[in-house]
């Protein structure tokens, strides 16, 4: 059914941290794109895709969809029709934290909810485990060592083989891994938003702590959830996510970017790539990143993405070019 050939190095594997686990470059999120509201088919298609080309990562989380928990249904039924005899060639992952449910432990950081969490996208994927299962994002109203036992137990548990932690600010993220490492437990890796015009993580410090920890970083939103694609240089396309009013995007967002995109866009003309294949490789730039995270609503929108890893990484002169465009500012962790 997939492509004999898809380990011939189309794809390049980073080892995550110091650990032994390899992702691809890119890997694949179903933050959007593969709920009930989408098309089954083209999810199907789009994994398919992916995988004859070296994505191995799929990455999800309880409230993707929508509505929640339909993207790890879809890809659930997936796995075990297409995908059944290549479970051990994947990587897949989850999360919890967010809002999910009604009721007092539909969310946040209880051991309450996240492991009642990983029982129910377990039953959605159709799966015994995960490969790693994440805090979602910081509580900052149940205390560290609870929200941790949780992920011990995970693990200890059987129904993750790793664990990892998203959008932790730096003080807070170096005492959950400390904790964690206590339990006897190792965070191995950690997921924060990161574009050319999100670079908080490098602001906070995070990429350096992570590298100097040895533990992995994925990153999402590399392309800005679109921004930094062709689409937004001359304004809002119709049928864009930002032209959507269900999405994450918002119409006031581009806006406010509007003046770095088109220089962002100029300047990678002039180097001879498409906007998007420059962000991407932007986002690889850093030892302390292993995979960025990419969407896709088509087959065609998917290799494009990975047609990025053709283009040569930015070299000190573009990257100084786009500092001058884009400058590291020190704010709060956003998804964006």
């Amino acid at each position: 059914m997939f492509d004999t050939a898809r380990y011939d190095g189309r794809m390049p594997y980073r080892r995550c941290g110091d650990s032994g686990l390899l992702l691809p470059a890119i890997s694949l999120g179903f933050w959007h794109n593969f709920g009930h509201v989408d098309d089954f088919e083209e999810a199907r298609r789009i994994m398919h895709r992916a995988f004859d080309r070296g994505v191995t990562h799929f990455d999800l989380a309880n409230n993707y969809g929508p509505p929640p928990g339909s993207a790890e249904e879809n890809v659930g039924r997936i796995l075990v029709e297409d995908f059944a005899s290549h479970r051990d060639e994947l990587v897949i992952t989850t999360k919890a934290g967010h809002d999910m449910w009604s009721g007092p432990y539909g969310q946040a950081g209880s051991r309450k909810h996240l492991l009642a969490s990983l029982d129910q996208s377990l039953k959605r994927l159709r799966q015994n485990y995960v490969d790693i299962f994440y805090s979602h994002c910081p509580d900052p109203d149940t205390r560290l060592e609870e929200t941790m036992s949780a992920l011990v137990t995970a693990v200890n548990s059987g129904k993750a083989l790793y664990v990892g932690l998203s959008k932790y600010p730096l003080k807070r993220l170096k005492k959950a891994v400390r904790i964690l490492k206590d339990s006897g437990i190792r965070c191995l890796i950690y997921q924060p938003p990161y574009s050319i015009l999100n670079r908080w993580p490098e602001a906070e410090g995070i990429l350096d702590y992570l590298l100097d920890e040895g533990i992995g970083c994925v990153v999402f939103s590399p392309l800005a959830q679109g921004m930094l694609t062709p689409k937004y240089l001359d304004g809002i396309p119709e049928g864009s996510r930002a032209a959507r009013s269900e999405g994450f995007l918002k119409v006031e967002q581009v806006a406010a970017q509007q003046e770095k995109i088109r220089a962002l866009g100029d300047l990678a003309a002039a180097n001879g790539m498409p906007l998007n294949h420059l962000a991407i490789q932007w986002s690889l730039r850093s030892p302390a990143v292993t995979s960025s995270i990419i969407g896709a609503r088509t087959v065609a929108q998917l290799d494009d993405s990975l047609d990025a890893l053709q283009s040569p990484m930015p070299d000190k002169a573009l990257l100084e070019a786009i500092d001058a465009i884009a400058p590291i500012v020190k704010k709060k962790s956003a998804e964006s």
